[in-house]
């Protein structure tokens, strides 16, 4: 069985790109999810409806592959059938609520903080939640101490995040929507580990396909409800733009949560969560300077650099030794 402790060096050193394009894959999409809110209309009806978008087309793509795959079939008929006999508890497949949140944040947020901005919040939101799942065990290893890598990667994520409240609310203008849009991905980042933690835990009981389906069901469902909502609040929708890629992001989040759960079984929680964070900001200040190059301010490149050694250093004290 290939773990981290088996997987040969040459395989962890050949694979490591793969972990920073997971992370890109993070920030590809919330570029295309919040270019396609923009697109779509005005307030949060435009918004949720580019969620429901990429969650719906992901779950398409991910119902068809279950129908045509023998074994993923049998994981959500496992799935059922434990939820039904009461051995696997309600509450541990709501994950996909939390992805539903981080995909409708994107549309958000992102038209006004930028691509940057918005993961380096996301990354402090992971950060700080993932040291309470670890000390709480609602991960699938159990209780875990609070190593100092992951601390030290932990607080230089919330320096950031500080700082792009301060990017954010530098127009006085402008400032309480400034920093309650930079709260948000915040908020969105923090269920983010909390989704991760129930999905190993219910992943080890039926499996990663049948998991990944489930989250992409729950999310889609919990999107669709909150859409409807939003009718009852000002906003209007146009008519569906026409470039294509405006609907890749399903796509990009099944490729995410795919690498991620081979990429897990080679390098560990730890160091695919690092490099996969490496791999968010550098990905989001490139889109930024390329896209919006206004967006970006003196405090983006401090808060994005900010998280990048803590990356850095948190790998580093990992090497040696350190816990």
């Amino acid at each position: 069985m290939l773990t981290p402790t088996t997987a040969s060096p040459r395989l962890k050193l050949a694979t490591a790109p793969l972990m920073l394009l997971i992370g890109g894959f993070v920030s590809l999409q919330s570029l295309i999810n919040g270019e396609l809110a923009s697109r779509l209309g005005t307030g949060l009806r435009a918004s949720v409806a580019a969620a429901v978008s990429s969650f719906g087309s992901g779950l398409v793509l991910l119902t068809l592959f279950v129908l045509l795959h023998p074994g993923s079939r049998r994981q959500v008929a496992t799935l059922g059938r434990r939820l039904r006999e009461g051995t696997l508890p309600p509450w541990m497949v709501i994950g996909g609520l939390a992805g539903g949140l981080f995909v409708a944040s994107q549309g958000i947020t992102t038209p006004t903080l930028g691509v940057a901005l918005f993961i380096v919040c996301v990354v402090a939101g992971q950060s700080v939640m993932a040291l309470v799942v670890d000390h709480r065990g609602w991960g699938p290893s159990g209780q875990t101490a609070v190593s100092a890598p992951r601390l030290f990667g932990a607080v230089l994520a919330v320096a950031a995040a500080v700082l792009v409240g301060l990017q954010a609310g530098l127009d006085p203008a402008g400032a309480g929507l400034g920093l309650l849009l930079a709260l948000l991905p915040l908020v969105a980042g923090a269920g983010t580990s909390v989704q991760q933690g129930l999905n190993g835990r219910v992943a080890a009981q039926v499996g990663p396909w049948a998991t990944t389906w489930n989250n992409f069901v729950v999310g889609t469902t919990g999107l669709l409800v909150f859409w409807l909502v939003t009718f009852a609040l000002p906003g209007q929708l146009t008519a569906p733009p026409r470039d294509w890629w405006l609907y890749t992001g399903g796509l990009f989040g099944i490729a995410f949560i795919a690498l991620s759960t081979v990429m897990v079984r080679i390098h560990g929680v730890l160091v695919l969560g690092l490099w996969a964070v490496a791999g968010q900001v550098i990905a989001a200040v490139v889109i930024d300077l390329v896209v919006a190059p206004e967006q970006l301010g003196v405090l983006s490149f401090v808060a994005a650099g900010l998280t990048l050694v803590g990356v850095v250093g948190a790998m580093t004290l990992r090497a040696r030794g350190v816990r």
